[in-house]
């Protein structure tokens, strides 16, 4: 039997902070842009791929942002998974240019038929699972041959500006660090995990997402919003008063604009793989090659 993963998170914290966060409805839309922003990014990536789904599953679908941004030309079904059951039927009532279905499941308990599905998203939820080895085996397993994972999720060095901020106001006010914000995947670790998850021909990239706040309060007064507080195991209850506000005023000596705003930036790493199959372009037996690269680059310099 294979041992249990590390909990990193408090899965069961974290889902409450998503339905307090949704159960403020408009609150919770006006700080749906960094979720809107990402989750067309990741549609225009499913658009790339020139085919039509049947079936598409959205692994912690939210509310519903990529659904804004696909349409029945671009698969028959789209279901939502989702493990809070208030964002997932926040905008239950809008309609769609695809027919949408609701599920409430837990992204490390996702269960689907074998080879059922022929894409599955992932839109800024990854980051929040403790076993992402083990979610993307059963992602892969759901997949149909030659079926696509897109994923996007909140890594490397997002919210910079606040850590080094929280640690040095801790460090000034407390004499330590705590664990204020939540560790991140580093971006050469998801080339890793989708190879041990079983998923070929992947493909990596980052994009550097930068909002302007009036000050540090605002930016975390939009993350509680968006349900994203901390929810690390070992995480503290609360933050003291003047702790936060060393905080914030170190955040704006250290990373402020000249018009008196401050930076966060969102740094999101966006991963594709894709489930075997054996029509995929596979690489030519090793040693069969017919032509020495030594050889090209000698004669390409010579030319130089």
């Amino acid at each position: 039997m294979a041992p249990a993963p590390f909990q990193v998170f408090d899965r069961n914290a974290k889902r409450m902070q998503r339905d307090r966060a949704a159960s403020r409805a408009q609150d919770s839309r006006e700080v749906d842009y960094l979720r809107d922003e990402v989750a067309a990014r990741v549609a225009d990536r499913l658009l790339d791929i020139k085919r039509r789904y049947h079936t598409v599953v959205e692994i912690g679908a939210g509310c519903g942002h990529l659904a804004k941004y696909v349409d029945d030309d671009m698969m028959d079904r789209l279901v939502m998974y989702e493990m809070a059951k208030v964002p997932l039927e926040r905008d239950a009532g809008k309609e769609y240019q695809v027919d949408v279905q609701r599920h409430q499941g837990d992204e490390e308990t996702l269960v689907f038929e074998p080879e059922s599905v022929d894409a599955v998203v992932s839109s800024l939820s990854m980051h929040w699972v403790n076993d992402l080895p083990g979610m993307l085996i059963r992602i892969r397993k759901a997949l149909v041959p030659d079926g696509v994972f897109i994923g996007a999720m909140i890594g490397g060095d997002s919210l910079f500006e606040l850590r080094t901020s929280l640690q040095l106001a801790d460090l000034d006010r407390d004499g330590g660090i705590a664990a204020r914000v939540s560790p991140l995947t580093n971006t050469r670790d998801v080339g890793s995990l989708l190879n041990r998850a079983g998923l070929t021909l992947s493909t990596i990239d980052i994009d550097n997402i930068v909002v302007n706040y009036p000050s540090m309060l605002h930016l975390v007064s939009d993350i509680n919003a968006m349900g994203e507080g901390n929810a690390v195991v070992q995480r503290l209850s609360l933050i003291k008063r003047d702790t936060l506000l060393a905080a914030s005023a170190i955040y704006k000596e250290m990373h402020g604009n000249e018009d008196g705003s401050v930076p966060a930036t969102f740094q999101i790493i966006y991963m594709i793989g894709w489930k075997p199959d054996p029509s995929q372009p596979q690489p030519l037996p090793r040693g069969s090659g017919e032509v020495s690269l030594g050889n090209m680059f000698d004669s390409t310099s010579h030319k130089l």
